[in-house]
């Protein structure tokens, strides 16, 4: 029997959960909330996985509650559930020590067949999943800026070369500089590729 704790900001998610994964092979032994209270619990309850989703309201995200948990003696493994599927956000979470990454729409009886292959020390991911996520770690996001971040920002809003120049105090050469330092980075030649290709990687 594979004990779990579900994390979810949702409690009718949670209630469906606890109701799906109700079985012989798993025990729904507590819930939670928000990832301040998935910590205090797990440290309460140990249990073998946390069944947690991705964002969590206004306190820590569910990236941040994985690397928290799995700092804890004994460590619960760590299993997102979520709608959220960007590429960023997977690798997020591997590299804060999930155990693997669902999404919300698989059927119940993969939530529990990932429930008890995580506990059992198993890496859960669906397949596309998982060649998206080798290929993230073999071509990681090109790192720019945190002012070309600001710019990519302000360009995703709508806003002219001037107006980003106006809102950052820098003249419009400067912007024009930083675009060209950021089509160059993300291997774009225009500015709805450089936002598109942005959010796709979880750069903004």
């Amino acid at each position: 029997m594979t004990t779990v704790l579900l994390v979810d900001d949702h409690p009718v998610v949670r209630s469906g959960l606890r109701a799906v994964l109700s079985s012989d092979a798993v025990e729904v032994i507590g819930e939670a909330a928000t990832g301040e209270e998935a910590i205090a619990l797990a440290t309460l309850l140990k249990p073998d996985v946390v069944l947690c989703d991705l964002r969590l309201g206004d306190g820590i995200d569910g990236v941040q509650t994985t690397a928290a948990l799995r700092a804890l003696t004994p460590a619960p493994a760590v299993l997102i559930l979520t709608t959220y599927d960007r590429d960023a956000e997977i690798l997020g979470a591997i590299e804060a020590g999930a155990a693997g990454y669902l999404l919300k729409d698989v059927a119940p009886e993969a939530i529990a067949d990932g429930i008890v292959r995580a506990g059992a020390g198993d890496m859960v991911l669906a397949p596309n999943l998982a060649s998206r996520v080798l290929q993230s770690m073999r071509h990681p996001a090109p790192k720019l800026t945190d002012r070309e971040i600001e710019v990519l920002r302000r360009l995703a809003t709508g806003a002219t070369n001037r107006e980003i120049a106006k809102t950052l105090f820098v003249s419009e050469a400067t912007v024009k500089s930083h675009l060209a330092h950021i089509y160059t980075k993300l291997g774009v030649d225009t500015r709805s590729r450089a936002i598109h290709v942005a959010q796709e990687t979880g750069i903004i």
